[in-house]
């Protein structure tokens, strides 16, 4: 049974990040054969993903096509935004007393990171330090329910890394984020439990971000991501 469980949640994670880097597109069929062939697993852990993602509003079940991708709209956008943001708020008030000198020391890294990836236009590289920086924190922050419902969010969020980074619009919107992400790891230093919460909850995942975001792309709500 552990067996499965494991293969579900390799599955799980496989889906996920197919969506994030824009392998599946919103309305696009999920394929459990194509899932099997390519992870060389049975049918049975990529039903039971299927089923969880759906469960989670990152799939729908339509008749005749199985499983697809779910449409997200501007306005459930902006209600996770709301959810997302008081909970990674949350998460970085109680990992305040639980990060070290090196923890600083790769939020720092991270953050210069995404400056170099905004301006090298490598818009998955700027993807994946963005999503260190803020998962060091909340891994930090000892709730293991609050990680796996943050986690789970996330994945509702359909995010894309195909972010146009030729556009000065979007290098200047990215750059302007990363200010944000040096102000969290300013206050992290300080210790300013109840300013983090409020910064992270109110300033990083604000409701102006989310009605841009679904605008932008309707294949993601996450483009200029605050996760």
């Amino acid at each position: 049974m552990e067996e499965i469980k494991t293969l579900k949640d390799h599955v799980y994670s496989y889906i996920a990040e197919q969506i994030r880097t824009g392998g599946m597109h919103p309305n696009q069929r999920v394929s459990e054969t194509a899932i099997c062939e390519a992870l060389k697993i049975s049918r049975t852990p990529v039903r039971e993903a299927l089923i969880q993602l759906t469960a989670e509003g990152v799939l729908e079940k339509q008749n005749r096509k199985g499983f697809v991708i779910k449409m997200i709209s501007e306005e459930e956008v902006a209600q996770l935004y709301e959810i997302i943001g008081a909970l990674d708020g949350y998460a970085a008030k109680k990992a305040c007393d639980r990060l070290n000198e090196q923890d600083f020391a790769n939020l720092d890294f991270y953050v210069n990171s995404i400056d170099l990836a905004i301006k090298a236009q490598n818009s998955q590289m700027y993807y994946e330090q963005q999503q260190k920086f803020h998962q060091l924190y909340i891994d930090k922050c000892g709730n293991d329910s609050l990680i796996a419902e943050l986690s789970r969010l996330h994945n509702k969020l359909l995010k894309n890394t195909s972010i146009d980074l030729n556009k000065e619009e979007n290098r200047e919107i990215l750059l302007s984020t990363n200010m944000e992400h040096k102000e969290i790891l300013r206050l992290f230093t300080k210790k300013a439990k109840d300013e983090l919460f409020t910064y992270i909850s109110e300033t990083h995942w604000r409701p102006g971000y989310a009605a841009y975001d679904a605008k932008a792309s309707i294949a993601t709500s996450d483009t200029f991501t605050k996760k």
